[in-house]
C-alpha cells in the first residue's frame, strides 16, 4: 500500500503559481510513477502530468509549458509547479502513484494504483 497526501492548493489570482505537493508513505516512492490529475465540478477527471521514477514526464497539451512535475525520491514526495494559472484550471488536483508504469509514464487513470483525497485549486478571473 502506497498513501498519498496532497497540499499547496488554494484560491489564486489568474496569472498566479502554485505549488502542489504529494507525500507518499507506506512503499518505496522511487518504485513508482507519480501522475498528476484533476477534475473541475462537472467535468470528468483528466491528466495533468506524470512522472517516472528515472524523472520523464509528460504533460497535458492544455498545460504544457505552464506546469512542471518534479519528484525528490529521497524525501517521498511529489511535486507540480504551476504557472501562468487560469480560471480553467480550477478543479481537484489528485497525485496518483503506478507501479506497473513505473518507468513510463501514463496519462490513463486506470493505469495508476493509488490516489490521494485531492487539494483544490481555484483560480479567479
Amino acid at each position: 500500500q502506497v498513501q498519498l497526501v496532497e497540499s499547496g492548493g488554494g484560491l489564486v489570482q489568474a496569472g498566479g503559481s502554485l505549488r502542489l505537493s504529494c507525500a507518499a508513505s507506506g512503499r518505496t516512492f522511487s518504485n513508482y510513477a507519480m501522475g498528476w490529475f484533476r477534475q473541475a465540478p462537472g467535468k470528468e477527471r483528466e491528466f495533468v502530468a506524470a512522472i517516472s521514477r528515472w524523472s520523464g514526464s509528460i504533460y497535458a497539451d492544455s498545460v504544457k509549458g505552464r506546469v512542471t512535475i518534479a519528484r525528490d525520491n529521497a524525501k517521498n514526495t511529489g511535486f507540480l509547479q504551476m504557472n501562468s494559472l487560469k480560471p480553467e484550471d480550477t478543479a481537484v488536483y489528485y497525485c496518483a502513484a503506478s507501479y506497473t508504469r513505473l518507468n513510463s509514464p501514463s496519462k490513463v487513470s486506470g493505469d495508476y494504483d493509488y490516489w490521494g483525497q485531492g487539494t483544490q485549486v481555484t483560480v479567479s478571473s
